[in-house]
């Protein structure tokens, strides 16, 4: 390590490190994981003492990001210029500063002293995303996007260069072109839900030059004219990125496999961005995925202390679990994954953060039931009800949906997982549908489990609307509702196909199934697990599959033996 390492604040895997902050870098390590399902991955390339401060970094810059892209548009500005004040101040003002930080900033600040990082190239991050949180954007030419590109991810990374140890002088700015480069990345795969917004971030030289106007983008989707646009970029990111790759020498040899990684990640990246504007409904995302759906839970021994609050727990695997497997597997296990927005209120975090953790438990529900030979797996999303929540909370997680959709779809269907959307349509965004409907086709061939997520669902109103398409069908003289049965009636349901829910589960410790597949879980188990759901994990679901094994159903008929 470098000679001013020595000098600075303690690093967190010294002893005398106090368990606040390893809690604080904890929350970090697992907003990095939630939002990003690469990088985190790549960072276990690192060596162990540099891996905290990577996704301090990089939770930091999502964070800072979030707050300048999410919420009412008028209250953006002031948020951030808070978040940038207080952070600011703390780094002022000295370790002991009485300055009010939420984890994210404590971990930043600490990091920021502990590597000697430069100040002013924070400031420059946090000014660049206040500016963009109070107008929309308007970018005459490249080089005005190359100025808001390096003043957001290029400070990041030329931040992050810092841990990675340069040995030579032309390291920064090498990192900061990788920066830009991931910036367009991000900008290239969000367009469309960004256009949605009323915000274009390309050239308004480029869209002239091609006859096109950020208004009609939407429209044009798909045309040669938005597929040469598309083109244009990807081609001038590869520019910036060849300049760039050089940084793998630049540092420090132990940091090199990360950025090399990296390096190649980018032009994979690339190349899905210039794929994805002509992508046939049935296409296979192009970026790798990994065999498992759930992420590594596992930090490595000794950088952090155990924090009761938040312990570690080894990764999810297949083999039978030291008490046996279940007597009996229930074909449909239903869950409804509640506890989310308290998870994020314990640890000071915006609510959809805590929905974004929950996207990691639910991978690994997937997971274990595969592993259990659970054939469906249906959650409980976001409800008809969940619309009365405050707008920039709902407008946050919808947004969080959109943005994570194409990711979740390619993970699923690597794992052979079919995906399937159960609740209304006709609510939620143009971008979000058209994304949910393609990773149904993408996922539809597929012969493992069946992964239904219910959004914009309630079952009173699912009731409803098969109690109209019912009326309408007897009027019309092709149903007779004298003869009208069971059957008959599931048939109008969302999706007839969906079977008897077996087991009911629900996290949080909460006791009630809040209008949640009425039809489907009238003879359904139900546990109620204490846990809150972004910490549910496998042990959970074997507890409560055990639990169902273990009980005698009759259907209310004759007890016909435990779980048959």
């Amino acid at each position: 390590m470098s000679g001013y390492m020595r000098t600075g604040p303690l690093l967190i895997a010294e002893r005398g490190a106090d368990t606040g902050l390893a809690r604080a870098f904890e929350v970090c390590r697992r907003i990095h994981t939630g939002a990003d399902h690469l990088s985190p991955q790549v960072v276990d390339l690192l060596p162990v003492h540099k891996r905290p401060y990577a996704h301090a970094l990089a939770a930091f810059g999502l964070w800072a990001d979030r707050l300048a892209d999410e919420g009412e548009v008028s209250e953006r500005g002031s948020a951030l210029a808070r978040f940038r004040a207080d952070t600011l101040a703390a780094l002022a003002g000295g370790p002991g500063a009485p300055v009010r930080l939420s984890p994210v900033q404590r971990a930043m600040v600490h990091t920021v002293r502990a590597w000697d990082m430069s100040v002013p190239v924070l400031e420059e991050l946090l000014a660049t995303l206040e500016q963009d949180s109070r107008r929309p954007p308007d970018f005459p030419g490249f080089a005005d996007l190359r100025g808001y590109m390096r003043g957001t991810a290029g400070t990041v990374a030329e931040l992050f260069g810092t841990v990675l140890e340069p040995v030579r002088e032309d390291a920064p700015e090498l990192m900061s072109l990788l920066g830009e480069v991931f910036q367009y990345v991000d900008i290239l795969h969000d367009l469309p839900e960004d256009l949605e917004q009323g915000r274009c971030y390309l050239p308004r030289q480029d869209l002239e030059r091609l006859g096109l106007d950020a208004d009609d983008l939407i429209g044009v989707r798909g045309t040669d004219a938005y597929r040469k646009l598309i083109a244009r970029q990807v081609q001038r990111a590869r520019g910036l990125l060849d300049q760039g790759q050089g940084v793998v020498d630049a540092m420090h040899p132990s940091s090199r496999p990360f950025l090399a990684t990296t390096v190649a990640g980018l032009r994979t990246g690339l190349d899905e961005c210039e794929y994805l504007p002509a992508d046939p409904p049935g296409a296979s995302p192009r970026t790798a995925v990994p065999a498992r759906l759930s992420q590594t839970r596992e930090t490595p021994v000794g950088v952090l202390p155990v924090v009761p609050e938040l312990r570690q727990r080894q990764p999810p695997v297949p083999s039978p679990d030291p008490g046996g497997p279940p007597a009996a597997v229930p074909e449909h296990v239903a869950v409804i994954m509640d506890g989310n927005r308290r998870w994020a209120r314990a640890l000071g975090l915006a609510p959809v953060e805590g929905h974004t953790a929950g996207e990691e438990a639910m991978y690994r529900l997937v997971d274990a039931a595969g592993d259990l030979g659970i054939k469906y797996v249906t959650t409980f999303a976001f409800s008809t009800e969940n619309w009365s929540r405050s707008p920039e909370e709902v407008s946050s997680l919808l947004r969080a949906f959109t943005r994570r959709v194409s990711g979740v779809a390619g993970r699923l269907h690597a794992r052979g997982v079919r995906m399937r959307w159960y609740g209304r349509r006709s609510r939620v965004g143009a971008v979000l549908r058209e994304r949910l409907e393609w990773a149904e086709e993408l996922t539809s061939g597929n012969s493992g489990t069946t992964f239904t997520f219910c959004l914009d669902y309630g079952g009173r109103q699912e009731m409803v609307d098969a109690l109209k398409r019912t009326v309408a069908e007897a009027l019309s003289g092709r149903l007779d509702p004298t003869r009208l049965t069971e059957s008959d009636l599931a048939e109008y349901l969302y999706d007839p196909g969906l079977p008897d829910v077996d087991l009911l589960i629900r996290t949080a410790g909460e006791q009630r199934i809040s209008n949640f597949l009425p039809w489907h879980t009238a003879y359904a188990e139900i546990v109620f697990e204490d846990a809150l759901w972004p910490d549910f994990d496998r042990s959970h679901l074997v507890r409560a599959v055990d639990a169902y094994a273990g009980r005698r159903r009759s259907f209310g008929g004759t007890l016909i033996g435990k779980s048959v």
